[in-house]
């Protein structure tokens, strides 16, 4: 009789054993297999950029416009229509921007900025009955950050980016170009 205990309570203890295992091996697996997809969602290769389609928004309206400053040396006035400004899921900070001078001549461009490279896109210009001209020139460029027509260099250093990322979220862009208030160049002076 003994004998046949202990070969029950062996056989329970082997099945408890053989079924911690089986629970073990499983787990090991399944925790592999995410491990597998967490590398591959934090994969190291970077994928290519791509920018989204783009809308034309309505034409400016005055009292959307907020001015903001470009330069001592600047004789023009320019101006971001504040209901165009957005920030598409491909980082591009896009809006309308109007620029007056003195004679009395106005421009209207939809551009958008890509923060990462330091690049303008020009996508349409505006006309005075409201309707928009596609831009020949719908490409990426570089910033230029001379004379008295850098709005584009402007708006990137002033309101828009910061160590070549997007200086906040478009609320934070808003406020900021809605008032007037230029980003801390001290602040991003010293990093």
């Amino acid at each position: 009789m003994p004998q046949r205990l202990w070969n029950t309570h062996a056989a329970r203890r082997l099945a408890r054993t053989l079924t911690a295992g089986l629970l073990l091996c499983s787990a090991s697996l399944s925790f592999a297999q995410q491990l597998g997809t967490f590398d591959e969602e934090f994969d190291d290769e970077e994928k290519p950029w791509q920018e989204i389609a783009v809308q034309l928004p309505p034409n400016p309206v005055q009292e959307n416009l907020a001015e903001f400053y470009v330069g001592p040396t600047t004789l023009s006035k320019s101006y971001v229509d504040l209901k165009s400004l957005t920030i598409g899921s491909d980082n591009v900070v896009r809006y309308t921007m109007v620029t007056k001078s003195d004679g009395g001549a106005t421009n209207i461009i939809y551009a958008g900025i890509r923060c990462e490279t330091y690049e303008v896109k020009w996508y349409a210009f505006g006309h005075a009955d409201g309707k928009w001209s596609r831009s020949r020139q719908d490409k990426w460029t570089r910033i230029k950050d001379a004379g008295a027509n850098r709005q584009d260099a402007a708006l990137y250093k002033g309101y828009l980016c910061q160590s070549g990322m997007l200086a906040g979220n478009q609320k934070a862009i808003y406020e900021r170009l809605r008032d007037n208030r230029m980003l801390d160049m001290a602040r991003e002076s010293s990093r």
